[in-house]
Order: C-alpha cells, then sequence, then structure tokens
C-alpha cells in the first residue's frame, strides 16, 4: 500500500504576479524549487493565506534568485498579486518510507528570500 505525505513545502512564498491568459499553472523561482526539492512539471497544491482557496497544479521554473512566483491561468482568478501561499509538494510511499521521509521546508521572507530552512 502506498499513502501519499508531504515532501516538501515554500511557506509564506508572496505571489509577484497572475496571468490569467496561460494555459495553467504556476512558475516558481527554480532556486527556490531546488531548496524545497520541489521538480519541473511536478504536480502540487497551492493553499492562498489571504482568502483560503486551494488548488493542485504543476510547476514551471522561473529564473534563479528572481524571487518569482506567477500564477498562471484559471488559477489567477482564485489567486492573485500579493497574496501570501504555501505550495505544498507530495510523495507516494510506503508507510515503511513514510517514516524515514523528513520533508523539506522552506520558510519565505516578504522578497521571497529563505529566512529558514530544514
Amino acid at each position: 500500500m502506498l499513502i501519499k505525505v508531504l515532501k516538501s513545502k515554500l511557506h509564506r512564498a508572496k505571489v509577484t504576479d497572475a496571468k490569467l491568459n496561460y494555459p495553467g499553472s504556476i512558475e516558481i523561482d527554480s532556486a527556490l524549487m531546488g531548496a524545497a526539492g520541489i521538480l519541473p512539471y511536478e504536480s502540487v497544491v497551492i493553499a492562498d493565506l489571504k482568502n483560503g482557496n486551494r488548488l493542485e497544479t504543476y510547476v514551471l521554473p522561473a529564473q534563479p534568485n528572481s524571487g518569482q512566483i506567477v500564477i498562471l491561468g484559471a488559477a489567477a482568478k482564485l489567486i492573485h498579486p500579493k497574496d501570501r501561499v504555501i505550495i505544498l509538494g507530495f510523495a507516494y510511499c510506503t508507510p515503511e518510507e513514510a517514516k524515514k521521509l523528513k520533508p523539506k521546508i522552506v520558510v519565505l521572507n516578504e522578497k521571497n528570500e529563505i529566512i529558514q530552512s530544514r
């Protein structure tokens, strides 16, 4: 049996832009992706701290060290620039693997700079 567990988290990322006329996804600074262990095209859940909206999409890499967190496509109707979000990546693993898994948690400041990583 496989279970779904948290493997990575970008906590309190600030949305820098939202583009409605795009096929859909989220663009994330690739350096932040690396710090959290999030891969290009990986499925993520985004939780908006301002309005409580929650959605699932996939990740596109943005320029490294740009601080970019861009909501693309229909999600731009739910999440807006300057909103603070939590970006969650999950993995499927056995219960035995889950006991050993240590999620990568990356906390960001107002400029999407890493202030804590564990």
